[in-house]
């Protein structure tokens, strides 16, 4: 009997124990971030009424996930997920709870309030890359794109639950209740991530230095043409639309009836749409390309900021929040499934972290420029500027920057053996020589093909430089040679390899005319540049 084809429908990953659990942990964090974020920025317009004031408490939130993004994705891919993911919830209920306390005693001020939005953003920081990189543990590789969509339904339902509660809270009780509420349901999601049975398995070549984990991680992303490509227009999406997020505060006081309940109201309308939006997104990826979703997501939500930038009744500003919340998640999921789908395991939090940091870095940067804007002119000619500038920057990259590019086979593969070493030394670097000989015919193809996909690939895996050397003496032979920064981030390639890296490798043989296959040399080398 055949078997049956994966279950791919938008709930399917729910199915599975440890996503439904984390999901729900992943839910609480995001009601507790928004809560946070909608009492603060409320509380700011109560303490000034600049609008500067009131766009950087965006800022202070996103800048620390762009500071500290890489860090801490090159932790979440050396540490225990676990226990790394449950500590980082420890630290945003202790701020929410320093906060409540400060609250309550009338000790507030602007300055106090961005610090500690700026200290929970610090919170949020280190905790998205590791979630991002749980997820691909939890669900078949075919239910990724669902369970990267129900990501984003609970991204989109505290969008609901978080402004309706502090709303309702802000209203009834005051904004002091929020923080302290936003500690205890914090601390529920570090119950819920403590219960969750991952066994940590540590590399036997150890944990990654640092410095080292970040420059790979970095290396990898920029040697991807598909991944520069999601992460260029991520940071064009957010940079125009925090516009609209920044100054909504003042919007809805300017609304008809203004006030806590408008904002609450129009966040609320915002994540609404994004979760139902979500119900097509899977007919929507077999429709469009992902520059035509892209492209699309943008329009919607230029859109949505140009009907916000004109009207003053919440019967037209509901709507048009509800096709920005469709926008939003449309745009996010798409490129969230494109990164997500482009990063092996062993880098896949470095990588999402980048991610994530191209958009809170676009978010931050954003909120201060069309806060500056709005202050020189006024809210609603801000918005009108951000919503045409988005879709043209955007229509500009796919014209220009189109995605061409074919999903790789990143199955992981053990093609060598490990190379041996009796006595690896703590220090010095190793020079590796291949050597290859190449019908003089077929030059061109293989300087080519090494010139563009063999140096990627060898950066990819973290080589620390690379280089193809022609004999002038002998015209059909090259010789590859590639530096890494130590005998055991050498090793640390061989477990990298994948089944798009052997093909790679087998293109790069076929090429090779010799008896024996290419020549490889490995010296331990020292440097002779005086360090001091």
């Amino acid at each position: 009997m055949p078997d049956s084809p994966p279950d791919t429908s938008p709930v399917a990953p729910l199915k599975h124990l440890d996503f439904r659990m984390l999901w729900f942990a992943w839910l609480f964090a995001n009601v507790c971030m928004w809560m946070n974020d909608v009492a603060a920025a409320w509380m700011m317009t109560s303490l000034t009424e600049k609008p500067i004031w009131v766009a950087l408490v965006q800022t202070a939130s996103t800048l620390p996930v762009f500071l500290l993004g890489l860090p801490s994705g090159a932790l979440a891919d050396g540490l225990d997920r676990k226990r790394y993911f449950l500590v980082t919830q420890l630290w945003v209920a202790t701020v929410a709870s320093v906060l409540s306390v400060l609250v309550f005693l009338d000790m507030v001020t602007p300055m106090v309030l961005l610090a500690l939005t700026f200290a929970n953003g610090v919170g949020l920081a280190m905790r998205w890359p590791v979630f991002a990189a749980i997820v691909p543990e939890l669900v078949p590789r075919q239910q990724l794109p669902a369970a990267l969509a129900l990501n984003g339904v609970s991204m989109n339902a505290s969008r609901i639950l978080g402004p309706l509660l502090a709303g309702a809270l802000i209203a009834s009780a005051g904004s002091a209740w929020v923080f302290l509420l936003n500690a205890v349901l914090s601390l529920g999601a570090a119950v819920i991530i403590s219960r969750w049975q991952r066994e940590h398995v540590p590399n036997p070549l150890g944990r990654e230095r640092l410095l080292s984990a970040m420059r790979v991680g970095l290396q990898h992303v920029l040697q991807s043409e598909t991944l520069k490509g999601a992460l260029l227009r991520i940071a064009i999406f957010f940079f125009h639309s925090t516009a609209l997020m920044a100054l909504l505060p003042l919007l809805a006081r300017g609304m008809d009836g203004g006030g806590a309940g408008m904002f609450t109201l129009l966040l609320a309308s915002m994540g609404a749409g994004a979760i139902a939006s979500t119900a097509f997104l899977p007919r929507l990826r077999k429709r469009y390309s992902r520059d035509g979703l892209v492209f699309r997501g943008a329009a919607l939500q230029a859109a949505s900021m140009a009907v916000m930038a004109v009207v003053t009744s919440p019967w037209l500003a509901v709507p048009a929040m509800f096709l920005g919340g469709a926008a939003w998640i449309t745009t996010a999921n798409t490129l969230s499934v494109t990164m997500q789908m482009n990063l092996p395991d062993w880098v896949r939090a470095r990588g999402m972290s980048i991610y994530q940091m191209a958009i809170m870095g676009a978010s931050a940067a954003g909120a201060a420029l069309w806060g500056q804007i709005a202050t020189a002119t006024d809210v609603r000619t801000c918005l009108a500027i951000a919503a045409v500038s988005g879709l043209l920057v955007m229509w500009g990259v796919n014209r220009f920057r189109p995605d061409t590019s074919q999903p790789a086979d990143l199955t992981p593969r053990r093609v060598f053996s490990l190379p041996t070493n009796d006595a690896p030394p703590s220090d010095g670097r190793v020079l590796i020589t291949i050597e290859y000989q190449i019908d003089p015919a077929r030059i061109a193809e293989f300087r080519e093909l090494m010139l563009t996909e063999g140096r990627s690939g060898r950066l990819r895996h973290g080589a620390r430089s690379w280089e193809l050397l022609h004999d002038l003496n002998d015209p059909g032979r090259f010789v590859e040679m590639i530096v890494d920064e130590s005998w055991t981030d050498h090793l640390r390639r061989f477990e990298r390899v994948t089944a798009a890296d052997e093909a790679l490798r087998l293109r790069k043989l076929a090429f090779h005319i010799g008896e024996a296959p290419p020549l490889v040399r490995r010296s331990l080398m020292e440097t002779t540049v005086d360090q001091g």
